[in-house]
């Protein structure tokens, strides 16, 4: 029987399994939130005295024991539950007779499954973050250990300045600075309470929505519970931002890693084990890690659009649309989580050629470098590019292919120590 059923009618198999639809396989992942969020609740309704105290201590030794089997991988669906939150109340209900027929009083499952996937989506966040700091710091390691180490810089694909390893990699360690910014605002959305919003017009219950929030350590709450739930849907847009952010980084990183591996180019090499060959081509190693990663990452970036197509337009109060936020989300954390971890693992097997600049055809590379020699000499900067232009259309150029940058952020000044700093201040955002 339903939890919203008032009698023992059964509606259609055909309308229960479309109303359903894939909630059960996500479920399992709000399985011990949803534990989390009833506990602070019984316990809440104990102290307001909705609760006796003798019920709440049997209620709370079955949560106890069922968030238990769920970390323990005990745990399974029932086939013919509903939901999680039907399942777990179903359970106490038969373990403890009308005691576990209480412990809704004073909810709806619509601030139920709110603060389940506040819970979730908060230690989620926690879980990418820990991955995203562990790929920056191996970035920075890889700046430093190979910075004196030049490589060609491109603009419109077409060779530019010199620039280096040490820049390369510093590059994208600062782009997750930025990335981790972000990451952080969607921690501080997922990091506040609306249990106790009801079905979103709060209760006449005595509720202390105080000690819930305290109880499941958030840091604030949702106070108007009308908002609280029209954050569902949000909260799931501000994380889905934060990680297209974080695989725009992945994914412009896995296309330099592919040019920089082509032959033609022959910038970097990775260990045969970490390639792929051919069926019939015996020399290929392919990159195809960094090719998942490219897509992977690609289609994370259209979650946010997806989200917001499902949710755009709604009026105020909950619709059943929201369901759809965990089929579209939960998977593109997985896949993030993935990624990252596959980023740290194959850049901490890059091998990078050295001198490459020492070969000729590189040597248009330094035209900047002359025309910026002469203007110290002190020929005047437009004297001085035509100069070099002249020398460059005429098959004179000469060149030192020796590189002088001292500025913030350049080849001689990497400013990799201000990049940890502003990554140390944007991780104390974190809870």
């Amino acid at each position: 029987m339903k939890l919203w059923q008032k009698d023992s009618t059964v509606t259609s198999d055909q309308i229960q399994q479309f109303t359903v639809g894939k909630d059960k396989e996500f479920d399992v992942l709000l399985a011990k939130y949803d534990v989390q969020g009833s506990l602070a609740h019984t316990a809440m309704l104990e102290k307001v005295g909705l609760l006796p105290t003798d019920e709440y201590n049997e209620i709370k030794k079955e949560l106890d024991a069922i968030h238990a089997d769920i970390e323990a991988g005990r745990f399974v669906m029932r086939d013919d539950a509903e939901d999680i939150h039907s399942q777990i109340e179903e359970m106490l209900t038969e373990k403890l007779g009308d005691a576990g027929k209480k412990i809704h009083s004073g909810r709806s499952r619509n601030d139920q499954v709110a603060v389940d996937l506040k819970l979730y989506l908060r230690a989620q966040v926690q879980e990418v973050k820990e991955t995203v700091v562990s790929l920056f710091d191996l970035l920075l390691q890889l700046s430093e250990e190979h910075k004196a180490k030049l490589l060609p810089g491109y603009t419109h694909l077409q060779l530019a300045m010199p620039s280096s390893f040490g820049l390369w990699f510093g590059c994208y360690a600062e782009s997750l600075v930025d990335d981790m910014g972000l990451l952080a605002a969607a921690y501080d959305m997922a990091n506040k309470n609306p249990l106790g919003s009801g079905a979103g017009y709060g209760s006449s219950f005595p509720l202390d929505r105080e000690l819930t929030t305290a109880l499941l350590r958030f840091q604030s709450m949702h106070y108007n519970s009308v908002y609280a739930q029209m954050s569902r849907g949000k909260t799931e847009r501000f994380v889905a931002v934060a990680l297209s952010s974080i695989a725009a980084t992945l994914t412009r990183m896995s296309m330099d890693v592919c040019l920089y591996m082509n032959q033609n180019f022959g910038f970097v090499s990775f260990p045969d084990e970490l390639t792929t060959g051919s069926s019939i081509m015996p020399h290929k190693k392919n990159p195809d890690v960094f090719e998942l990663i490219r897509a992977k990452c690609n289609r994370i970036q259209a979650t946010p659009n997806e989200l917001t197509l499902l949710t755009n337009n709604l009026p105020s109060g909950y619709h059943r649309d929201m369901q759809l936020t965990k089929e579209i989300l939960f998977p593109a954390i997985e896949d993030m989580k993935a990624c990252l971890g596959m980023a740290v693992l194959m850049l901490s097997n890059i091998k990078v050629k050295d001198g490459l600049l020492n070969d000729e055809r590189y040597k248009y590379l330094f035209t900047v470098e002359q025309v910026n020699d002469l203007v110290n000499k002190g020929v005047p900067f437009r004297d001085a590019y035509k100069q070099v232009g002249n020398d460059v259309a005429d098959g004179t150029f000469a060149y030192s292919g020796t590189v002088q940058h001292t500025h913030e952020g350049s080849i001689g000044n990497l400013c990799n120590a201000e990049i940890k700093q502003a990554m140390i201040e944007v991780l104390n955002r974190f809870g």
